[in-house]
This record gives C-alpha cells, sequence and structure tokens, in this order.
C-alpha cells in the first residue's frame, strides 16, 4: 500500500487515536499548571508541597510493564475503555477534595497508574498495527492531537478556574474525558483478528526479557529517556509559577502556558515528517537537544515576554518529539509484538525522570533557593538526553528484527 494509501485506508481509526489522545490524561498534564495557583490559594499549600505531585509518576514505575503487557494482551480498546473510567471518575474526584494535600496526591496516583490507558502507550499500538509506510507521520499526527487539545482547553480551563473556581475546572475536564472516549472507542474499532496475529500471555519469559536487554538500543534508549524527562515538571506544573517569578501578569503567563502544547504539535508533525525520511538518530538530536538553550533563557530571568514565548514553544517541540522518537525506534529496532510492553519501559523512564526532577526542585526550594538552580539541571539533563538517543544510530540493527519487519 502507498503512503498516503495507508492514511486514507485508516482515516478513521488515526482520527480515533488522535480523540483519544486529545481527551486522556494529557488534559490532567496541560492543565496542572493552571490548578497551580488556585490551589497554592485556596487550600493553603506552599509552592515546595504542590511541586511534590509532579513524584507521583514514580509510582507508575513498577506497574507501567504491566499495564505495557496488559495492553498487547486484550487489545487497544478493552484497555481504552478501562483507562478512561478511571479518569474521568479520577477528574470528579479531583473536584470534590476537602483540603488534603495527600488526597491530592493519591488522587493523581490513581491518573498516574491507570490514565496511561489512554495515551500513546495503548493507542500506539492501533498506528503500530495498520500503518508501515507512513509509521513516522500516523505517530506524530495521532500524538500532536494532546498538544492540540491543551492549546484550545488550556485557556478555556484557565478562565473557568478565574471565574468559577478550580472545582468546576476538573468537573470540566471530566465531561471532556467522558466524551472523548466514547467517540475514540467507537472510531478505532475493533483489532485485527486473532488470526492475524498471535496475542502475548501476560507473563513474559525469562529469554525474552533477556533479547531486549542484549540489544545495546535498549539502554541508550531508557537512559536518553530518563533524562529528556527531568525538565516534565518545568513544563507541566511550574510554567506559571515561573512565568509570574519573572514580572509576567496572570493572563500573560495563562497565555504562555498555553503556547507550549503548540510547540509540541510543531515538534511533533515535523518529527514525524522526518522520521519518514531522515535516520531517526539525527532527529532526534536536533530536536531533543534545542531546549537547552530555552531553558537557559528562563535561568537568566530575562523579561523580555518575547524571549520567553520562543523558550516555551522550543521547549515544547522536545517534549513533542521525544514520544514520537521514542516509539519509532521500538517499532523499527524491536519485535513489534512487544510494542505496548517496550513503550512502557520508555514510559517508566518517564516518571521517573519525572519525578527525580521534582524532587530536585522541591529540595532547591525547600532550601530557599528559587527556581534558577532546577532549570540549569534541566538545560544539562535536556542536552545528554539528546546526546545519548543520537548514540542508538551507531549500533548496529539485528538481523532478526529486519526479518521480522519485512513480513509486516
Amino acid at each position: 500500500m502507498s503512503y498516503f494509501g495507508e492514511l486514507l485506508s485508516n482515516w478513521n481509526r488515526l482520527l480515533g487515536t488522535c480523540v483519544a489522545l486529545g481527551t486522556g490524561a494529557a488534559l490532567s498534564f496541560f492543565t496542572m499548571s493552571l490548578f497551580g495557583p488556585a490551589l497554592i490559594d485556596d487550600l493553603g499549600w506552599s509552592k515546595a508541597q504542590f511541586a511534590l505531585v509532579g513524584t507521583v509518576p514514580i509510582v507508575s514505575f513498577f506497574t507501567l510493564p504491566i499495564v505495557g503487557r496488559f495492553a498487547d494482551m486484550v487489545g487497544p480498546r478493552k484497555a481504552g475503555t478501562f483507562g478512561f473510567a478511571t479518569l474521568t471518575l479520577s477528574f470528579l474526584a479531583l473536584s470534590m477534595m476537602t483540603g488534603s494535600l495527600w488526597e491530592f496526591l493519591a488522587i493523581n496516583v490513581v491518573v498516574s497508574v491507570f490514565g496511561v490507558m489512554t495515551s500513546s502507550l495503548v493507542f500506539g499500538r492501533v498506528i503500530v498495527d495498520r500503518f508501515d509506510h507512513a509509521r513516522g507521520l500516523a505517530l506524530s499526527i495521532m500524538m500532536s492531537a494532546s498538544p492540540l487539545a491543551g492549546a484550545l482547553v488550556t485557556p478555556l480551563i484557565g478562565m473557568m478556574i478565574a471565574q468559577y473556581g478550580w472545582r468546576s475546572g476538573y468537573l470540566a475536564l471530566a465531561a471532556l474525558s467522558a466524551t472523548g472516549g466514547i467517540i475514540a472507542l467507537s472510531l478505532i474499532g475493533r483489532g485485527p483478528a486473532a488470526a492475524a496475529r498471535a496475542r502475548p500471555m501476560l507473563k513474559v519469559s525469562r529469554p525474552e526479557l533477556m533479547r531486549i536487554a542484549r540489544n545495546p538500543v535498549f539502554p541508550l534508549l531508557l537512559a536518553g529517556m530518563f533524562l529528556v524527562n527531568i525538565p516534565q515538571t518545568f513544563a507541566s506544573s511550574q510554567l506559571k509559577l515561573v512565568a509570574l517569578d519573572n514580572g509576567i501578569s496572570d493572563m500573560s503567563a495563562t497565555w504562555l502556558v498555553s503556547l507550549y502544547p503548540l510547540g509540541s504539535i510543531c515538534g511533533r508533525l515535523l518529527c514525524g515528517l522526518a522520521l519518514d525520511r531522515i535516520k531517526p538518530h539525527l532527529v532526534a538530536l536536533v530536536t531533543l537537544g534545542l531546549p537547552a538553550f530555552s531553558f537557559f533563557v528562563f535561568a537568566l530571568e530575562i523579561p523580555a515576554f518575547w524571549l520567553l514565548v520562543a523558550g516555551v514553544l522550543v521547549i515544547g517541540l522536545a517534549q513533542g518529539a521525544e514520544g514520537d522518537v521514542g516509539a519509532f525506534i521500538i517499532s523499527r529496532r524491536f519485535d513489534q509484538q512487544n510494542f505496548s510492553l517496550l513503550y512502557a519501559f520508555l514510559n517508566m523512564m518517564v516518571s521517573s525522570g519525572t519525578a527525580i526532577g521534582s524532587l530536585v526542585l522541591s529540595a532547591t526550594l525547600h532550601l530557599g533557593y528559587d527556581y534558577q538552580p532546577y532549570i540549569i539541571v534541566c538545560a544539562i539533563a535536556s542536552f545528554a538526553g539528546a546526546v545519548l538517543f543520537a548514540t542508538t544510530g551507531l549500533v548496529d540493527r539485528p538481523a532478526n528484527v529486519e526479518s521480522t519487519e519485512k513480513r509486516i
């Protein structure tokens, strides 16, 4: 099938995955920063306490392989159904919080553990099963949906929080996730027939794990993904607070937050087109290495709004590209039957990197420092992670993976 023929024949499934990612757990990621000032002011938390929300994903570090294997076994539709149901109930629970920080963290643990079933970990399998020639573009289109939804939803949720309070904001997110989940699951339909692909067992055999671990690309991907996600907390929950500390007005800071997902959209689309034409390790080096310079703009506390805008867009570009690059390399360098499992390992690095970054931020704020030390750490980690991704291009492809890919 031709490049564009794949897109035309599977448009409904591609659209379904876009709706899923746009109304899934990514809504929490892109709007968390907006809830921060309101929660701190209304519930009496400190900035250091609120920064602890970034450590929540470390809990999913231990559950992601199970979730990934479960998705490989039951398919995206069943896994997605469970994910959207849990996510909707979690948003409703957040809207009814009584004020305890531990209550807030506990609900976000549920979102972190089960919300991944509304992410590319599950719905990326739809793309990998249906696309080959246009896989890079299809993955980028799918993953662009979450930042696009973030760009559209962020200012609306921000205005709702300002006018009606943070509880109304969470109720709106619950309605969006419930509606989007129904639409998405209807569009993707059923997966390939059971005879068309062998479904793996939930338990992974030791030889299978050893075969994966012995591939030199695997540790490079894990380490690179860990480092490039240390700055996640900066974008997800601290961006508005950093902007306010830089002297930006509340409304301008809200719009600055909404620019971050726009940068992610551009990064994912450009990255997807590049992945189908350029070696992925070169794409990774450029897209994931550029944000290091943007973090220095924030670290220097330059008040020029246009520089902050440019910095946010470039940081968003990298955070948009890392998921595309990781998924693409996995689908080309490993057995596709284990896609969700392997992608789960990458998500473990996302969780641990985010958690470590949050701990660094919380510790520096608790010691009386401002955001500058943490932002410098973000710059160094971003560049180092990009170099590790680029190093995967120096590793020869195993012959058995090539032969598997040709049969697809």
